[in-house]
């Protein structure tokens, strides 16, 4: 824990995070941590049963289950079965596509903001990364000059934090670019679950255009399972990487405790599971908005944001110097200047706050945070 200090002067999100991850009024990271649900509850109290039975059975039979039942969950009815690979948790899908991309090439187009540890991974994998604007979103256009001099553009949808969506019409014009200039398209659909707008059939348009694709998925951000989760990443037959060498690299299988666990989440959201967390989610932010009303100067940029986190623009306030007097409250903000990976300063007035916690610590965290505001 030597890099969670406060004179780091250059933290990533995940140092940020790592500093919240011991404060009862943490609502800087994404993971959830709200209540169990009776349901859920249920599911652990199971646990004993869960592990025998995946004594009993077959891993390739569980691992199939529980993924069918989670692309169920999020409407991915054309995923490939015989191209998945599970990981321990997305940013392990993430460091193995990097990996692969950089026996390639070594310049990835990245959306912009996004989250820090993607670029990060590519740089780490002796990557130049160059920003895509989230524009592209709008007009599903790909700059030519980035067509020609990338050989992987890399999506979030929703994006993380703007909450920003791909429409199905502009992922088919963009993957039809890259099939075109022959570049792969990576998604990063880790937040997918939150939004119905994200879940269009992905794999079934990505087919479709002949393009080399990747996609990554994730259970992490949906059930507060103490980081008991599964990545995946998927991938076109033509995608021409190395992946599955390079995943047999990494490791050789996730937990069937933790995939027989995911068939049953996956069970319990599409039977309303997933329609309480929504609505969990919508409440909460409602609550950041009410406590934050009466603070002059603030703003909420990403009006359609409807994933787990919401961001709250401090006007001429300074992110780290608000976040700096939290801490000394021991209430843990985002600081979003990370985000913005290649214009830091864009995100220098940004705060970003988990929502999927307890709506008692949401008020509480709010109600903190507008006291420093208005001294």
């Amino acid at each position: 824990m030597s890099i969670a200090t406060t004179d780091t002067l250059e933290k990533n999100l995940t140092e940020w995070e790592l500093l919240a991850l011991n404060s009862e009024l943490n609502v800087s990271d994404g993971h959830p941590r709200q209540s169990l649900s009776a349901a859920q509850t249920r599911i652990i109290a199971d646990l004993p049963e869960i592990f025998a039975q995946c004594g009993r059975e077959h891993p390739a039979d569980i691992e199939r289950e529980a993924v069918r039942r989670y692309m169920s969950l999020v409407k991915q009815s054309s995923y490939p079965a015989d191209r998945v690979l599970l990981c321990y948790a997305s940013s392990v899908a993430m460091e193995i596509l990097a990996r692969a991309l950089v026996l390639e090439t070594n310049r990835c187009a990245l959306l912009h903001p996004t989250f820090d540890n993607i670029p990060d991974l590519l740089r780490g994998n002796g990557m130049e990364v160059v920003p895509v604007g989230e524009e592209v979103y709008e007009t599903g256009i790909l700059p030519d000059e980035v067509l020609r001099n990338v050989g992987c553009v890399f999506l979030t949808t929703p994006n993380n934090p703007t909450g920003r969506v791909l429409p199905e019409l502009q992922l088919a014009d963009i993957a039809a670019q890259c099939r075109e200039a022959d570049v792969v398209l990576a998604l990063d659909t880790c937040f997918r679950s939150f939004d119905t707008r994200a879940q269009y059939d992905h794999y079934r348009v990505l087919e479709e255009s002949g393009c080399r694709w990747v996609m990554i998925e994730d259970t992490g951000k949906i059930w507060p399972m103490h980081e008991l989760k599964v990545g995946m990443l998927l991938h076109s037959a033509n995608v021409g990487l190395n992946l599955a060498k390079i995943h047999s690299d990494i490791l050789l299988a996730v937990s069937p405790v933790i995939m027989r666990m995911v068939d049953r989440l996956a069970e319990d959201a599409a039977s309303g599971g997933i329609s309480d967390l929504h609505a969990h989610i919508a409440h909460n932010r409602s609550i950041v908005h009410q406590e934050l009303a009466g603070v002059p100067g603030l703003s909420f940029p990403y009006s359609d944001n409807l994933i787990s986190v919401e961001v709250v623009d401090l006007g001429e306030r300074s992110a780290e110097e608000v976040w700096e007097e939290l801490r000394a409250q021991n209430v843990f903000l985002l600081p979003c200047e990370a985000f913005y990976w290649d214009a830091p300063e864009e995100g220098a007035h940004q705060l970003r706050i988990s929502l999927a916690r307890d709506s008692e610590r949401i008020r509480w965290a709010m109600q903190s945070l507008a006291q420093v505001l208005s001294r």
